[in-house]
Order: structure tokens, then sequence, then C-alpha cells
């Protein structure tokens, strides 16, 4: 595997736990001459000097690993940030479960030490893309886009009002809707929102979506899933009452107003995530979701 030599690195700025592992990361990639850009917002939580410090859109070009010190939210934003440059993307957990950021920090110089030495795997994950038509507000038909590596949820905000909405999958109606929204979730999703909502696990190698309603207003409305390239159309009821949103991996919501046309589809850029050697899908669903552990009186 090839050598990492410009490294950047970026953390959450509101954590004491982070900015000791941060401090303890920057002196292992110092220790082993790597060049390190440290993203400028978070420079007043480390002392000491050797690094360079940039914002991340001047980090994307000239770094050949980004390190994200937090939970699976921080390591969100990066891939968001850091997919179109096509860089990889290698997470240090001090969130809560760390379905994403699986390096921990008490094996942090240990395991950081195997990646430098080219002991690491690729996982290709996919995100997904919003396109929301804003027909009843902009009379030009303007596009707003947002992109989500875990889910886009279509939700009614503060309101109580369930929402009104079609569902069409390539174009294909499926069927209208009265519920709290839907859930359009990767597999790297599946662990996240959806699963509360009570969708399937998926494993993150599957090219398929699961689409998750939320509170519908029938009993026979199950989650979908379908394949990774599908067209995914939410349009919401002419006649609705409710003023929805739309939330791409939790971020500040885009309003929608009736009449208003959501379309999803799978992104051509791809999230390179960097894992250990010993990294093990079914291990982290043991650990993060408190599944039972091997039987002793059971022979493989």
């Amino acid at each position: 595997m090839a050598a990492f030599r410009q490294i950047g690195v970026i953390s959450r700025a509101d954590s004491i736990s982070a900015a000791e592992t941060l401090g303890r990361l920057l002196d292992c990639f110092l220790s082993r001459k790597r060049t390190v850009f440290l993203e400028q917002s978070i420079v007043h939580m480390v002392s000491g000097s050797g690094f360079h410090v940039c914002t991340r859109e001047q980090m994307g070009p000239v770094c050949d690993l980004v390190v994200v010190v937090g939970g699976d939210g921080s390591l969100l934003g990066a891939a968001r940030d850091f997919v179109p440059h096509g860089v990889p993307v290698l997470g240090v957990n001090r969130g809560c479960l760390g379905f994403l950021a699986d390096i921990q920090p008490a094996c942090l110089e240990q395991q950081i030490g195997e990646v430098l030495q080219g002991k690491y795997r690729v996982e290709q994950r996919f995100l997904l893309e919003a396109a929301v038509t804003q027909e009843a507000v902009h009379s030009d038909g303007s596009v707003v886009r947002q992109a989500a590596l875990n889910e886009i949820v279509l939700h009614p905000g503060q309101a109580t009002r369930m929402i009104e909405f079609e569902l069409f999958i390539n174009e294909e109606f499926v069927y209208s809707q009265r519920s709290d929204g839907l859930i359009v979730s990767t597999p790297t999703g599946s662990t996240a929102y959806a699963l509360s909502a009570g969708g399937p696990i998926m494993h993150p190698g599957l090219d398929a979506l699961v689409l998750v309603p939320m509170f519908p207003h029938t009993l026979s409305s199950r989650p979908v899933v379908v394949d990774g390239n599908s067209r995914i159309t939410l349009v919401i009821g002419r006649r609705s009452h409710a003023c929805p949103q739309l939330s791409c991996d939790g971020r500040a919501p885009v309003r929608l107003k009736p009449g208003d046309s959501v379309s999803v589809e799978k992104k051509s850029d791809r999230l390179q995530l960097v894992h250990p050697l010993d990294y093990n899908y079914y291990a982290s669903c043991r650990t993060k979701l408190g599944w039972g552990n091997r039987l002793d009186s059971v022979e493989p």
C-alpha cells in the first residue's frame, strides 16, 4: 500500500478528550517525519510547532491522507469536504458509537504507526446527492444540491403535522403516503438514523439503498431496499398543509413547500475510508450494538 507523506488533521473543537488525542496524534506524525497540515480552526487546541496551518479548502489538494479526530459526525463532514479531492480519510474515535472512526485512542500510536508503514486497507463508500427543485418558491425552478454519506431525510421539522408526498423510483410511481417523512439511507447510514426508525442493517459492501418510512399512517408501509443506482423522487403534495424540511446527514435543513420535488441519486465520487488491517465490520457491530459474543460451548 502507498505510504502517506502529506497528512491533514482535523478535529472536533469542543472536546477536552479530543484535544489530548490530537496532541498525541501530532507527535506521532512529526516523530515519523510526516508533513502535517492542521485545520486552522483547531490550532488553539495544541501547543508546539512543526505543522502547517490551513483551511479545509487548502488541505484537500495537497494532502494524501486526512485524519479526523472525533465521532461519526465529524467524519461525515470530512467525507463531504474531501471526497471531491479523492483524499482517503481515517477516523480516530472520540465520539459515542464510532462506526466510521474505528481507531481507538488506547491503540493510537500502534495503529497509526502501522498505517504509516502501509499496513492498512481502503474501503469504498458511496454518497448520495439530493437535488431540490423549489418550484413553489422560485419561478426559475432553481435547484438546491446537498450531499450525504449516511442519509437524506424528509421530515416535518418542528411541526407535528403529517407530510403528504408521492414516491417515485426510476420515474415509476410507487405510492403516495401520509407520514412523518421518509429516510433514504446508504448502507453506511443503515446503522444510524435509519436503524432507529426500524430499518435493516446493510453491509457496507452492498450497492443498495433503503427507504424507511417514519411513522406512516398505515400498517402495511415497510422499509424497502432498492438497487443503489436507483433514482428516488419525492414530490410534496400540492394540497399539503405541512411545510416539511429536507436534511442531509443532519445538517441545517432545506425548507420545502407544497409542489416541491426532491431527487436523490448516488454521487459519482466515493469516499475512500481507511481502516487498520484487523478491521472487521461484524466485530464493530458486536461492539457498538451490543451483539452477543461467541458461545464457549459452540464449535465453528
